[in-house]
């Protein structure tokens, strides 16, 4: 129980990480102050906003780089897994609990959902005034032209913006929380970025690609917690919105353009080892989820 004026003036700023972590900031807090020198502080958000998410990229590609190219069409159900586990277990659920009431949060999803949807179509339309369409040759089924890789990149930049805006309202607390908080934001990231590197690699990216798109995706993790020293309470506002667009990014990207090429193989072996993989990628993200939890507990 927090006490006191300056008890409450702390809790009230460790609002962005109660959004994700629950109150245990403030309590850590209360219980381990520590004073530093706010060029201090910026420095530790720089660097663990770009060290953290580059370890994170950096073991997600050591697991996913050293699979066998074959295996990546059937680790895409793992992706997919990762996917959906990420946005139903642990994005959604912040993007609607931090909006301004359920129905907004709602509403946040689907104008995602509608806003990658046009994305898509533009990619395809693009592709279509450049070389043969899908669309006009029915029959041809290799690979989607990248839209997976780019709609996934353009979904993850939104969610690393969050995860340095997280970072750096732990470190404005003190020290010990924002390492904390790094730690546990690369734990629960490696298992999505697995799954993101075999849909580029999926989507025709080379693995040189793949990683350097992954890399400066993470550069919006830096810019999240660089904006967020210098105007915390304005970036917290749009908090809601970028937790509902990198959630529908994911959403879509597994629905609309994944599962229903699982399709393709309908026997029955193959289906038992895509309702496995799905599985073990939901499985890995709520595994990670109990992890952040002790961590931050």
């Amino acid at each position: 129980m927090v006490g006191g004026e300056e008890d409450w003036e702390r809790a009230a700023a460790c609002g962005p990480f109660v959004l994700r972590y629950g109150s245990a900031c403030c309590r850590y807090n209360s219980r381990f102050p520590t004073p530093v020198a706010p060029m201090s502080v910026l420095s530790w958000i720089l660097s663990m906003a770009f060290v953290g998410g580059a370890l994170s990229v950096l073991a997600a590609a050591a697991f996913a780089f050293t699979a066998r190219a074959h295996w990546v069409p059937m680790l895409i159900s793992y992706a997919i897994g990762a996917l959906l586990g990420a946005s139903f277990l642990e994005v959604l659920p912040h993007a609607i609990e931090s909006a301004s009431s359920p129905e907004r949060g709602a509403a946040n999803l689907l104008a995602g959902i509608l806003i990658f949807f046009v994305l898509e179509k533009l990619v395809l339309w693009r592709h279509c005034h450049q070389e043969h369409c899908e669309g006009h040759e029915p029959h041809v089924h290799a690979g989607d032209h990248g839209r997976s890789g780019m709609l996934i990149i353009v979904g993850d930049t939104f969610h690393n913006f969050v995860d340095g805006v997280l970072i750096a309202a732990a470190f404005l607390q003190n020290i010990e929380l924002g390492i904390v908080t790094a730690l546990a934001i690369i734990a629960h990231e490696i298992p999505q970025e697995v799954g993101d590197f075999f849909i580029l690699l999926h989507s025709g990216y080379s693995r040189k690609q793949a990683l350097a798109f992954n890399l400066f995706s993470t550069l919006a993790t830096v810019l999240g917690g660089l904006l967020a020293y210098f105007a915390l309470s304005a970036v917290q506002e749009a908090i809601p919105l970028f937790l509902a667009l990198a959630a529908a990014s994911m959403i879509y990207v597994a629905v609309a353009d994944l599962i229903p090429g699982l399709h393709k193989r309908h026997e029955l072996r193959e289906t038992v080892k895509q309702v496995l993989l799905i599985g073990l990628g939901i499985g890995t993200i709520a595994l990670a989820h109990q992890v952040v939890d002790r961590l931050v507990g």
